[in-house]
């Protein structure tokens, strides 16, 4: 019987050769954190389950959320209050189309920059590997 993934569990990514950070506006920015964070709400339906899945904290994970909100002409998340039906959280349309609207981008620069990529991983010393498997854990707690 396949064990189930918790939710706080990270999913399964490929890897990025490229990481891909729009600036809007001045202050304001959207990256693979903060699309992450959207994916995360819509899978899990919580801002805290988001969160938790990539190791920050419910105050960062709101603040981006609110962040994010306030950043477009109208929310991407739309809350729910808890209590007896429960909270919670989900893209609204606008947010569903954002984080689309990103992935796309990403996808077209990981095309664009094929060719010079290949080249360059080419040209990299003997014994050297480009990345494999999980992405770097940098800024997130371990996933174990």
């Amino acid at each position: 019987m396949p064990r189930r993934r918790s939710a706080s569990a990270a999913p399964a990514r490929a890897p990025r050769a490229v990481t891909l950070r729009l600036t809007l506006a001045p202050g304001v920015a959207l990256g693979p954190g903060k699309a992450e964070l959207l994916e995360g709400i819509a899978a899990l339906g919580s801002i805290a389950a988001a969160g938790r899945r990539m190791g920050m904290s419910y105050q960062r994970a709101h603040d981006l959320a609110s962040a994010l909100n306030a950043d477009f002409r109208a929310p991407l998340v739309a809350t729910a209050m808890g209590g007896a039906g429960g909270g919670g959280a989900r893209l609204t349309r606008l947010g569903e189309e954002v984080l689309a609207a990103y992935r796309a981008a990403e996808a077209a620069t990981e095309a664009a920059v094929a060719e010079h990529l290949a080249w360059l991983r080419a040209a990299l010393a003997p014994g050297a590997t480009p990345p494999a498997g999980p992405r770097p854990q940098s800024r997130r707690k371990s996933q174990s």
